[in-house]
């Protein structure tokens, strides 16, 4: 599987932006999704996750009510939409992906994406 993230740039505090993430190869609809974000100087986190089977999602605390994960398997793609966005959530957002069960440690994902940056002004 290989994974394209776009759709990052820079925006205002408050701003919305949508990230994709397109996957290539076979059975993406059997693949859990997830993005995580890295900040300057800090350690690669958790952002939201989207599952296999029936499309649950969960996000991190920091991120829940503003961001939505969706998926279309027809496209094989992933789309971030982030709302409300703080200068907190400024980082390089990576896209990964995991056969089957869903995780929320980098370490659980097999496959990722180069990254889209995303900077948020005050």
């Amino acid at each position: 599987v290989q994974l394209q993230a776009s759709g990052g740039g820079l925006v205002q505090a408050g701003g919305s932006l949508r990230l994709s993430c397109a996957a290539s190869g076979r059975a993406f609809s059997r693949y859990s999704m997830g993005w995580f974000r890295q900040a300057p100087g800090k350690e690669r986190e958790f952002v939201a996750a989207i599952s296999w089977s029936d499309d649950g999602t969960s996000y991190a605390d920091s991120v829940k009510d503003r961001f939505t994960l969706s998926r279309d398997n027809a496209k094989n793609t992933v789309y971030l939409q982030m709302n409300s966005l703080k200068p907190e959530d400024t980082a390089v957002y990576y896209c990964a992906a995991r056969y089957l069960t869903t995780g929320w440690r980098p370490d659980n994902y097999d496959y990722w994406g180069q990254g889209t940056q995303v900077t948020v002004s005050s």
